[in-house]
C-alpha cells in the first residue's frame, strides 16, 4: 500500500463542484478503490462539506451527498484519538487557523499521511514549519 492520505473538506468539495484540480482528487480517490492508498477524512471535516452543500443548494441535497460521499472507500473517523486532540490543539494555538483545518492537519501528523487540499492560506505555514506532507490538487 502506498501510505495513508487525509482528505480535507476542500478536496471533496472540489470534486463535487467539478472545479479545477478535481480530477487529481478523483485520481487519489481511484487509488483507495484499487487499494493502493488508504484514504482517511476526519467527521468534522464531512460536516464542512454537508454544510457547504447545504448552504449551496438545501439540506436535502446535502444529506444525498453525504450518503453518496460514504460509499467512497474513504475512513470517516469519528471524534478524535487523543494524540489527534491534542495535536489539533497545538496546531490551532500555534497558527491561528481554523480548527477544521487543525484537526484534518492533526489526522495528518498523528497518522504520518499526506494531505490532500487545495487550501494555501492556512496550510503553505504547516507544511514548511511542521513537514507536513500534503498532495496539493491546485
Amino acid at each position: 500500500m502506498g501510505g495513508i492520505f487525509v482528505l480535507d473538506a476542500c478536496a471533496l468539495i472540489a470534486l463535487l463542484a467539478g472545479e479545477s484540480g478535481a480530477h487529481k482528487v478523483r485520481d487519489i480517490i481511484e487509488q483507495a478503490i484499487y487499494r493502493k492508498i488508504l484514504l482517511r477524512m476526519n467527521q468534522v471535516n464531512l460536516l464542512e462539506v454537508y454544510y457547504h452543500v447545504a448552504a449551496v443548494y438545501d439540506q436535502d441535497v446535502a444529506d444525498r451527498v453525504i450518503r453518496k460521499i460514504r460509499e467512497y472507500p474513504i475512513e470517516i473517523m469519528a471524534g478524535l484519538s487523543k494524540a489527534a486532540f491534542r495535536e489539533a490543539g497545538r496546531i490551532k494555538s500555534t497558527y491561528k487557523i481554523p480548527l477544521g483545518d487543525s484537526i484534518a492537519a492533526a489526522e495528518c501528523v498523528t497518522a504520518a499521511g499526506t494531505l490532500v487540499t487545495s487550501d494555501h492560506t492556512n496550510f503553505e505555514k504547516l507544511e514548511a514549519a511542521e513537514n507536513i506532507a500534503i498532495s496539493w490538487f491546485r
